[in-house]
């Protein structure tokens, strides 16, 4: 997994696409027994280097019920977005997330994780490669769903602040899967 993680983080496959540096950004571990397949890093995440650190990372901890040093703990929780480096700045907010990483690297990293006993699918470009198929015909209907999917897989909208309005218009996310969630987490963390 060492190995991998290295060639990872000096991957540049996508450095002619962005308009910065690549920094790609994941956490892996072949013990760790969560998965959070998210969408890309934005740009708070790609200045400080850290997956998650924004308010972003705050919502879906506190989603979770974990703490940060929980969280941070590789042996416990991969971080594997869809695509590792910041996409960069689109006229409502970031860019979709690069499709290279998924193509050269996610199986790999999928393969080496032999003990994850849950996914945490978050957004439209994860559930189309966690889920394909069974996926619904929109988001909000794919997270609604989330009771007929194998407990292994929980789809989860994105945490973003930008996401309020979505959670407002729909409660029974925080009163019927967030409690499922928490329960899961616990039990694939112990």
């Amino acid at each position: 997994m060492k190995l991998l993680v290295s060639a990872i983080k000096q991957c540049r496959i996508c450095a002619d696409k962005l308009d910065h540096e690549p920094k790609p950004i994941v956490q892996l571990s072949s013990k760790a027994s969560i998965l959070i397949a998210g969408q890309a890093p934005g740009r708070i995440v790609h200045d400080t280097g850290i997956a998650f650190n924004d308010l972003s990372g705050s919502r879906l901890r506190a989603w979770m019920g974990v703490s940060k040093n929980t969280f941070y703990d590789a042996e416990k929780i991969a971080l594997l977005p869809m695509g590792f480096c910041y996409p960069g700045q689109g006229h409502s907010g970031d860019l979709a997330p690069r499709k290279e990483c998924a193509i050269a690297w996610r199986r790999q990293a999928l393969d080496l994780m032999p003990d994850i006993k849950l996914v945490l699918v978050i957004g439209a470009y994860a559930m189309k490669w966690h889920l394909g198929e069974d996926r619904k015909s929109n988001l909000t209907e794919t997270v609604r769903a989330w009771q007929t999917y194998p407990v292994s897989i929980i789809p989860l909208p994105h945490p973003s602040p930008r996401n309020n309005r979505w959670l407002k218009k729909n409660a029974w996310f925080e009163r019927n899967l967030l409690p499922a969630l928490r329960s899961r987490v616990d039990a694939a963390l112990n």
